[in-house]
């Protein structure tokens, strides 16, 4: 049986937290136990058996929180399963494709070996901070790009994932071959 799954997420205007929060949900929903917390607020991952870890990506990159964490529990995230999300396009562009993950989500994905990774919409939207931000709210780029069906769709397969692998490992050793 799988223990608790830790969704993190590192969002600098709260379009990642309402990602972390509906995959949280969907996860719950589906039996799991879950925490979801920010990337910043979580010291290690020791009590937790599986980990989906996001950011929002800001000119190519995750947050600084959600690339700290990963820093900060590199070795230990090789120990467990864990899923990477990204949001940040301003378009539709997530719901119409896949989008591979940016280089540096990349290379993390293959130290650790994470089973998977998806980029979803992101949303910028009313009054934002950061020159950058309010110029693309200002200029008619900003919005609303979540794709929550999707972004609970791919839950929905974390979350089979974990369930079919706690199945196999149910299974009566004498089924398994020996080396």
């Amino acid at each position: 049986m799988t223990g608790t799954v830790l969704v993190a997420y590192g969002s600098k205007h709260g379009s990642t937290a309402d990602i972390a929060r509906r995959i949280g949900e969907v996860l719950a929903k589906e039996g799991l136990a879950v925490d979801v917390r920010s990337a910043a607020d979580v010291g290690d991952v020791g009590r937790y058996d599986v980990v989906v870890l996001g950011g929002g990506l800001y000119a190519g990159r995750w947050h600084r929180d959600t690339r700290r964490f990963a820093r900060r529990n590199r070795r230990a995230l090789t120990r467990r399963p864990v899923w990477l999300f990204s949001s940040g396009p301003l378009d539709a562009s997530a719901s119409e494709r896949d989008i591979p993950p940016a280089p540096g989500v990349r290379r993390l994905a293959r130290r650790i070996a994470a089973r998977g990774h998806a980029t979803f919409g992101g949303r910028l939207e009313g009054y934002v901070e950061g020159r950058v931000a309010r110029m693309i709210v200002e200029s008619g780029k900003g919005g609303d790009f979540h794709d929550f069906e999707q972004i609970a769709a791919w839950a929905t397969t974390v979350a089979r994932d974990l369930s079919s692998e706690s199945d196999r490992s149910d299974e009566p050793h004498r089924h398994r071959q020996q080396p």
